[in-house]
């Protein structure tokens, strides 16, 4: 069975088919030729996969970063990170950077902070002189962000799979995503210097800054009310995802005044859409895990590790090395799903905490997102700047060399992604 379910799913990656498609027909066909158990367990398991209350957060969240987009919270915080870093050379492509660290708190979603902020600074960024295929590169490894700093979809499937603690891992996000945030901002201020791209030449008062925090604050209040509820016990992960619908609205609709009712159709066709493509994938890859576990593949693939070496920094290294490069190739949720149970169990027998491997799994295939030949970030850069999929990948190896940086930082040094979680939650 084991054969037939790698085969079938290699050949149809390499057919091009979706990688839900994939997962879901490599388990029919693995089922089907060599186990008598029926496939009408492919349907009770995919309904099992959706059928989970904290998965509810991934809609909500998804429908409150729409309105907040739709709402006017994207140039005003855009706004604020040019008060901020602005006037220093490749000014907006650190405002991008910035922008995206504050958006990705709302968001929750790698492609969605590309689109909200980089339809605005990429052709602001040509305009002022900037290669187009280093501005789309920017604003393609920055939308990643979205997926670190919390509250982010790859963490709520995360907490979901492995049975650890969604508000743990959301804690842990911040110190790795303001690391890889500092480590773009590096990138891009270095390569900007040498080609002379300059910042704002108006310099920025104390009084602008804070006209900007005022008219951003309404915004940035959002993931205060959201992760603050979390973390006081108010309410959960899912819940708090309700709440960022409701201010959202109230934010776009009453105070920015930017969300019209004609708006609400579309945002909820989006987000359906949306919706539905994460969870047809979450559900074909819990059937494909369910057939690996059968099968025993996840202790065999801990063995090989342990057999390789005992050393926890040469096995982090090791599987690291294995997720960049599935990174390259799978979809997040769907990696997470069939890869956090397989490792989990190691990182535990060999001492490593499992929300800190959440963190590190996640920054991982965050890196996969601006990774040819299929991330998705690149693809949404790409049409946003109406420029080739191979010329923004030239552009963007510097900003995944400084990723890759970062996640050694995060892997190496825990108290990067622990030390909130310790402090405030007594990691539990």
């Amino acid at each position: 069975m084991t054969g037939i379910l790698f085969g079938s799913f290699a050949i149809l990656v390499i057919l091009g088919l979706p990688i839900a498609v994939v997962l879901g027909l490599s388990s029919i066909l693995a089922l089907s030729i060599s186990s008598k158990i029926p496939l009408m367990v492919v349907a009770q398991r995919m309904f099992t996969a959706s059928d989970s209350f904290p998965l509810m957060a991934i809609p909500f969240f998804m429908m409150a970063g729409s309105l907040m987009e739709t709402g006017g919270i994207s140039k005003r915080l855009i706004n604020l990170a040019n008060k901020i870093v602005g006037g220093l050379p490749g000014g907006l492509a650190l405002v991008g950077i910035v922008t995206c660290m504050f958006f990705a708190a709302i968001s929750g979603s790698g492609p969605a902070t590309v689109a909200a902020i980089g339809s605005i600074l990429i052709p602001a960024m040509v305009e002022a002189g900037y290669d187009l295929g280093f501005a789309a590169a920017v604003m393609a490894a920055a939308g990643a962000i979205g997926v670190i700093i919390p509250p982010s979809i790859p963490m709520v499937t995360y907490g979901v799979v492995g049975g650890v603690s969604i508000g743990s891992i959301f804690l842990g996000g911040f110190g790795s995503g303001i690391v890889v945030g500092l480590s773009l901002m590096i990138v891009a201020y270095v390569i900007s210097k040498a080609r002379g791209y300059k910042g704002s030449e108006k310099r920025t008062s104390l009084i602008d800054l804070l006209k900007a925090v005022k008219d951003a604050f309404w915004a940035l209040l959002m993931p205060v009310i959201i992760l603050g509820g979390i973390y006081g016990g108010i309410f959960t992960p899912t819940e708090a995802a309700a709440v960022a619908v409701v201010y959202g609205f109230i934010v776009g609709f009453f105070i920015y005044r930017e969300l019209k009712v004609k708006d609400l159709p579309k945002i909820f066709v989006n987000t359906a859409v949306s919706t539905s493509v994460v969870m047809f994938i979450i559900s074909t890859a819990q059937v494909f895990g369910w057939i690996m576990t059968s099968q025993r593949i996840p202790e065999a693939i801990a063995r090989s590790f342990i057999n390789l070496s005992n050393n926890p920094y040469v096995i982090l290294l090791l599987v690291n090395i294995l997720l960049l490069i599935v990174g390259c190739f799978m979809e997040t949720n769907a990696a997470i799903i069939i890869l956090a149970p397989i490792f989990i169990p190691l990182m535990i027998k060999i001492g490593v905490d499992p929300i800190l491997f959440g963190i590190v799994m996640v920054v991982n295939l965050a890196i996969g997102m601006i990774t040819p030949p299929l991330g998705v970030n690149l693809f949404v850069a790409c049409g946003i700047g109406k420029l080739t999929l191979e010329r923004i990948s030239k552009a963007v190896v510097p900003f995944i060399l400084a990723m890759v940086i970062a996640l050694m930082l995060v892997t190496y040094i825990p108290d990067i992604s622990m030390f909130l979680p310790k402090m405030l939650m007594g990691n539990k």
